[in-house]
């Protein structure tokens, strides 16, 4: 045994001190493997380990709310399984539950804080009772609190900005310049709120009398879509925050009247809790949660059967989970995407790592066959082989470790920049889990060893005698890759009978295993390829006949080339042209749905009763108010619960098809009212459904309803698998964003006067002459925007690295073979020629099965969501050509070189 060890050793060092050359590409496949699982590894903890941060209840010991998750349970397989959603509108709990905690020993106050929309100078902000401000805690930096209904206190930043950007405390009376230099006027019968329009409809408001900024100064607010005028009594300050609502965009009202104007007096958002000195918090929790058990006390509102509406009771980081509500459902699908690059990565690298190591082996396989010839055991062939990759990898995986840190902050940076991440959502990446690299090097010297056990094993277990010639790939090399082909086309087959995320995972699926395929079958596809090529290559003259002759019998060595070509070409093709055909469909859907001419907006929220104003004002033929938002659809897809999240819009249906066409294809738009739904045509299918019938959805807050159906439409891609009453949606709406009236003109209509007198009828809006059209956005779109860029770059580089290291191998390989054709009299530029030939045969055929491989589940999945052909950007698929022939060309000629500028005998044709 220790006779076997050195000797292995002793070939080992040789052989590394001998092929330096041969094992720098397997060092740069492997510091980029461990350089990107490493990054990704601590994407993946930090995170696992998010939370959202914790603002305005800072102050709070214990946070009282709703269960923000909502389930949904089937049977598969004789099992009960369940999935869950986390729920972004607010599930409020009853006003009762404040007596209940009020009453718990150990408990020193108890607050009921209410959150609601509120517009301020034409942008909005949020209000609360000013009991909560002690949570955060905000104090008075000048001023008292208020103690009529009338009377306000306002963030320190809150009350500043005038509309279009004037400073009240700079100006005694609120002004604002418009575009172009308009100033807000005054109506004499507006109460002191003036519009103006300057160029294309910007308008404003304007306060009378002091800056909002100082106390005594008059606000007019805007609340449930009616304004109203306020003193200004005080001034709060607070933890600096660039999240957020913070102390720059809040403002604070009475108890009283902040109960009124939330909309839902008998219910609360939560309730922060302070406790006693010297209470031990989790002790509280607990009698806490177990006096609202007692009590009975659930959160507000229908849920499906079987989905509990608890209430929670929130200590330590889980407090901010009550403040931000979006940050947990992100936080999951964060999770799920990374989760979904980092196994992408891990099979690339596998690939790339195993085609690297073999081909470096390869262009050995005499050396070791003779060592093998010589007497060498397989044992002692496997144990240098091993202890060679050994020490390369060993090296490479420390390197690309030291690189992970680097490579995880430039993600970081990178979904921060998209605006990937919610507003509140923190990752974290506790000390303990810095060394996390060193495991991912760990497991990249483990694959390097393994691919060179798999690399080595034909030559280490081959006879003496046979070790030194080259076999052909076997037959059951063949069945494997054709029976991995099979396997891929039914892939492609179930993601063109599925919709969303399951056509999207089958498709993905059959890209990689048809990949796989193709690297298995990679000796017979190159030589089909290089069977076709042959004659056009041959027109090249003498070049081109020398490179049709060398493809012809190195089909095997081309085929190790074309892999990862293929390897790149299918995965970006894949994974940037599912996006962008979507994309692409959902714009020119969105595009031809849009009938109207212009559109109001407000900031600060639509007044109560605008889109009847708007319909009553000349000129005006239609208008549609639309306002987003999400709903949830349980359903059970073979066998599994699974909970989708869908964008779906709130509309006036009144002459709806006058300002949006979404193609109705049967039922009546107009019929639609709160207790209804139209629905998507393709989702209608899926789900049985059709005017008549009824569906359930679950909403953002998780009520759930039954929904009878009036119309089915086409262009849902645009505008979602949904469409609900305006009145509906805001009903589940916890703080509804600024919506929209969409405004088709009269054909006569004078569009400037028209633009004029909508600026009028609706205070503080801007009034767009060429609306933008109505488009639908899925929960993390920018998130997965990340994971693409993400994605195609580690592939890239992969894919780079391994068509640089095995074409340069191949051609350092080839040296003898360029002398001997240079001493038969072939000159340099024909063999420069056949060199080029040969690249771009390589190129065009990795191209072309590449593109063949991605177009099969790419068209099964653009089938099946958008009905139309794959798309990809011109510039994105020029991206990947260039690259590919750029690297191909820096393979295949530089390593060659000085063989081709060595002196030889002059051939016959003077070169």
């Amino acid at each position: 045994m220790k006779v076997r060890m050195k000797v292995s050793a002793l070939l080992a060092a040789r052989a590394t001190r001998a092929h330096r050359k041969a094992w720098t590409a397997v060092f740069a496949a492997l510091a980029l493997t461990s350089l990107l699982l490493g990054a990704f590894g601590l994407t993946l903890v930090s995170a696992w380990s998010a939370q959202p941060r914790v603002e305005r209840y800072a102050g709070a010991d214990l946070v009282v709310a709703g269960d923000q998750t909502t389930r949904f349970s089937a049977t598969s397989l004789g099992e009960r399984e369940t999935a869950s959603a986390g729920l972004t509108e607010r599930v409020r709990i009853p006003r009762t539950a404040l007596s209940v905690v009020r009453g718990v020993p150990g408990v020193r106050t108890a607050v009921a804080d209410t959150e609601f929309r509120v517009g301020l100078a034409d942008r909005p902000a949020t209000g609360h009772p000013w009991e909560t401000a002690r949570l955060a805690p905000y104090a008075l930096r000048t001023g008292r609190a208020p103690e009529r209904a009338d009377e306000v206190v306002v963030g320190d930043g809150a009350g500043r900005v005038g509309v279009g950007g004037a400073e009240a405390d700079r100006v005694g009376v609120g002004s604002a310049e418009a575009d172009g230099g308009g100033v807000d006027s005054a109506e004499a019968d507006g109460g002191g709120a003036g519009s103006a329009e300057a160029d294309g409809g910007g308008a404003g408001s304007a306060e009378a009398g002091r800056g909002v900024g100082h106390i005594g100064g008059r606000l007019t607010l805007r609340v449930g879509g009616r304004d109203a005028s306020y003193t200004v009594v005080g001034v709060a300050d607070g933890p600096r925050t660039d999240v957020g609502d913070g102390p720059r965009t809040a403002v604070w009202f009475t108890g009283a009247e902040a109960r009124r104007l939330s909309g839902h007096p008998e219910t609360l958002d939560a309730i922060g809790v302070v406790a006693e000195p010297g209470t031990d918090r989790a002790e509280l929790a607990g009698r806490v949660r177990k006096a609202l058990d007692t009590a009975g006390v659930t959160g507000i509102g229908h849920r499906a059967d079987g989905d509990l509406a608890a209430v929670r009771v929130l200590a330590g980081s889980e407090r901010g989970e009550a403040e931000f509500l979006a940050a947990a459902p992100a936080r999951g699908e964060l999770l799920a995407a990374l989760g979904s690059v980092a196994g992408a990565v891990v099979l690339v690298a596998l690939l790339v790592v195993s085609s690297t190591i073999v081909q470096a082996l390869r262009q050995r396989s005499h050396e070791l066959g003779l060592l093998r010839a010589v007497g060498a055991t397989p044992g002692q062939l496997r144990g240098a082989v091993g202890r060679e990759v050994g020490r390369v990898a060993a090296w490479a995986a420390l390197v690309g470790a030291a690189g992970a840190v680097p490579a995880y902050l430039g993600l970081r940076a990178l979904l921060d920049a998209r605006g990937a991440l919610p507003t509140g959502l923190e990752l974290t990446l506790p000390p303990l889990l810095w060394p996390a690299p060193l495991v991912t090097a760990a497991v990249t010297v483990l694959v390097a060893r393994i691919a060179a056990l798999i690399g080595c094993s034909r030559t280490a277990t081959a006879r003496p005698a046979e070790a030194l010639r080259e076999r052909a790939p076997g037959r059951a090399r063949g069945i494997t890759g054709l029976v991995l082909l099979g396997v891929g086309a039914s892939s492609a087959g179930t993601a063109a009978l599925q919709q969303g995320a399951t056509a999207a995972a089958a498709a993905g699926a059959a890209a990689v295993t048809m990949v796989i395929a193709c690297a298995v079958l990679g000796p017979w596809i190159a030589e089909g390829a290089m069977r076709l090529l042959g004659a056009p290559l041959r027109l090249f003259g003498p070049g081109g006949r020398l490179a049709a002759a060398n493809c012809a019998a190195s089909a095997h060595r081309l085929g190790a080339a074309i892999t990862p070509i293929v390897l790149v070409t299918a995965f970006a093709g894949v994974q940037l042209s599912g996006g962008a055909t979507m994309t692409h469909a959902a714009d020119a859907q969105a595009h031809r749905m849009l009938r109207a001419d212009m559109a109001v907006r407000v900031d600060g929220g639509l007044t109560a009763g605008a889109v009847e104003r708007i319909r009553e004002l000349p000129g005006v033929r239609a208008a549609t108010e639309v306002v987003p938002g999400t709903v949830l659809l349980a359903r059970s897809e073979l066998g599994s619960p699974e909970i989708e999240r869908l964008p779906v819009f709130g509309v006036t249906p009144e002459r709806l098809t006058r300002t949006l066409d979404p193609g109705v294809r049967k039922g009546d738009l107009a019929r639609l009212r709160p207790g209804t739904v139209a629905i998507g045509a393709d989702r209608a299918d899926s789900l049985g459904a059709r005017p008549g019938s009824t569906v359930t959805l679950r909403f953002g807050d998780g009520q759930e309803a039954r929904l009878r159906v009036v119309a089915t439409y086409e262009r849902s891609i645009a505008l979602g698998d949904f469409l609900l009453s305006r009145d509906e949606l805001l009903r589940h709406t916890s703080l509804p964003g600024a919506g929209r009236i969409l405004v088709a003109a009269a054909p006569d209509a004078d569009r400037k006067a028209l633009t004029k007198a909508l600026a009028r009828a609706v205070p503080g809006a801007r009034v767009e002459r060429d609306p933008a059209p109505v488009r639908g956005e899925a929960a993390g779109e920018a998130l997965a925007e990340v994971v693409s860029v993400a994605v195609v770059a580690a592939i890239g580089a992969f894919t780079v690295i391994a068509v640089l290291s095995t074409l340069a191998l191949i051609a350092t390989g080839r040296r003898p073979e360029l002398r001997l054709l240079r001493l038969a009299g072939a000159g340099r530029r024909q063999l420069r020629r056949m060199l080029r030939l040969e690249a771009a045969a390589t190129v065009v055929t990795g191209l072309v099965v590449g593109a063949a491989v991605a177009s099969v589940p790419l068209l099964a999945f653009s089938a099946a969501t958008a009905g139309t052909l794959p798309y990809l950007p011109p510039l994105q698929a020029a991206a990947i050509v260039t690259v590919v022939a750029t690297t191909a060309a820096a393979g295949s000629l530089p390593p060659v070189w000085g063989t081709l500028r060595g002196r030889y005998v002059p051939s016959p044709s003077g070169d």
